[in-house]
């Protein structure tokens, strides 16, 4: 199959490169010369294990390539994805869909030929029919089918997923459509991948359904952390327990500071948006949303509570700032909320992140970026554990005790045996424990 991606972000990227890998013929279309110049000499613009040796292996078999050459790309396509940014907008919380639609005009107008335009990107309910209704507006005697595919990869892990994944979901309401779509997908059902056929707005809603939900598993277990902390409980101890049961699981289900990143954050706004505009409030999601926010304020509680309830003047050293490990991504990180709070209240803030520092230094101003782990530790009077990088989760304790200033730790990850770091030296919190 000739494939064409519109977007070089995190999913159009991905995706473009493991359909190569799967014998299509694919090619990424971005509007940024500067990108596709960084992506035709190797160069990935952002950090996933694996993707880097992946798209030269392709690239190199000739199955890959990048241009600025948006008509040309289309025209040549049997199938067009559309996998470009839908950001939060600015007031309301829906998604923003300008990218998308822009791109459905575009693709109207250089289309040759029968087309499937599949949308990659997250979108509301309804979007699709839209795409639908623009590519007829912009071109009525074009011959096409829309289809709904969307995304679920795990940042870090994203490769594995896309290849090895739980499901595929196809939104599509023409034979010819999902014949293309079945082409494209082949090799994954020859591996017995299960691959979901539905209608457009099905496909939407099981998108924004599925992270929502997962929202909800770690919103929920952070608040029994919270409880676990009065009555005395170990919220690892509970989280074991609960995810034993097959009808929970336990993925998902590890107290910490909050999550963030480019998905949850994001979907759930939009999900209770669209909730507010038919009428029928999605009211547990609008309070996972209130909750998180508000779990990341009580980290900020919890950290001034270890330092005597200041900060100022303090060095505090922060270990990861990225919302998760094994990625750059720095979106709705609980970082953010929770590393300006110390900066604002006088801290003298050292941060030590392997992939954090690309976006991190224009996102938390009024920090000192360090390499190592244990420069960043000495002289400290707290250490903050806030991403849990393989890096961090085999310090040595005495070590640590031995050069900082005073010996206390946050480990909003729950990494350490609160034993262990007692037996070390340590003035040690956690969370739920």
């Amino acid at each position: 199959m000739q494939l064409t991606m519109i977007g070089t972000g995190y999913v159009g990227l991905v995706s473009g490169v493991c359909f190569s890998d799967f014998g299509h013929d694919v090619i990424c279309v971005d509007k940024l010369p500067g990108k596709i110049e960084a992506l035709e000499n190797g160069i990935v613009p952002i950090f996933e294990p694996g993707l880097e040796d992946l798209m030269a292996r392709n690239v190199a078999a000739g199955r890959l390539g990048f241009t600025l050459d948006f008509a040309d790309a289309v025209a040549k396509a049997d199938a067009v994805f559309i996998g470009v940014g839908t950001p939060t907008r600015r007031g309301d919380g829906h998604a923003d869909l300008t990218y998308v639609y822009e791109a459905a005009r575009e693709i109207a107008r250089a289309m040759d030929g029968y087309t499937v335009v599949v949308t990659k990107s997250t979108v509301p309910v309804g979007t699709n029919r839209r795409i639908e209704e623009i590519i007829r507006e912009e071109n009525p005697e074009a011959d096409f089918d829309v289809a709904s595919n969307p995304e679920f990869l795990r940042e870090g892990a994203a490769i594995e997923d896309f290849m090895r994944p739980d499901r595929v979901v196809v939104g599509v309401e023409s034979d010819k459509a999902r014949d293309v779509m079945a082409k494209i997908y082949r090799p994954l059902a020859l591996r017995e991948a299960p691959i979901v056929y539905t209608d457009l707005e099905s496909a939407e809603m099981i998108k924004y359904a599925a992270n929502a939900f997962l929202a909800t598993k770690i919103t929920f277990i952070n608040e029994i952390a919270a409880l676990c902390e009065k009555v005395g409980a170990d919220v690892k101890s509970v989280s074991k327990g609960m995810g034993m049961d097959n009808r929970i699981g336990s993925k998902f289900l590890n107290a910490g500071p909050g999550y963030g990143g480019s998905c949850f954050p994001k979907d759930t706004k939009a999900l209770a948006r669209i909730g507010q505009e038919y009428a029928s409030p999605m009211e547990i999601v609008e309070s996972v949303i209130d909750i998180n926010e508000a779990t990341k304020r009580r980290m900020i509680d919890k950290i001034m509570e270890l330092c005597d309830d200041s900060v100022n003047g303090k060095k505090i050293t922060v270990l990861g700032v990225t919302f998760k490990p094994n990625t750059d991504d720095m979106r709705d990180s609980p970082s953010l909320t929770i590393v300006p709070a110390l900066v604002g209240a006088g801290a003298n803030v050292h941060v030590v992140d392997p992939q954090g520092y690309k976006e991190g230094k224009d996102l938390l101003p009024g920090v000192t970026w360090e390499d190592d782990a244990y420069g960043a530790i000495e002289n400290a009077e707290a250490v903050i554990l806030m991403t849990e990088w393989n890096e961090f989760r085999a310090l040595d304790l005495d070590r640590m005790v031995s050069i900082m200033k005073t010996p206390k730790m946050a480990d909003l990850r729950n990494v350490y045996d609160p034993a262990e770091a007692a037996k070390a030296g340590l003035t040690y919190v956690s969370v739920g424990r």
